[in-house]
């Protein structure tokens, strides 16, 4: 499970993007990211199979990854 943060084709403005998750289904996804926007206070969704929230929030992101029992990576810039 990687963590990275993207600028790219978005305006300028970031984004922390969450892939590489295995094993686990649409609603898990979703669930963590809505515990994912509510630690960040940012918005955020899921698509295409990753959780992507504004903003660079990679330490709460990891935080939480590690809580739901993830063993999460910085990758990327």
């Amino acid at each position: 499970m990687d963590i990275i943060r993207q600028t790219a084709h978005r305006g300028g403005k970031t984004v922390t993007v969450v892939t590489g998750f295995i094993g686990i289904g649409l609603a898990e996804k979703e669930l963590l990211a809505k515990q994912m926007q509510k630690a960040c206070g940012a918005g955020g969704t899921v698509k295409e199979g990753r959780i992507e929230i504004q903003g660079d929030q990679r330490d709460a992101v990891a935080r939480i990854l590690i809580d739901a029992g993830f063993r999460p990576v910085f990758a990327g810039g």
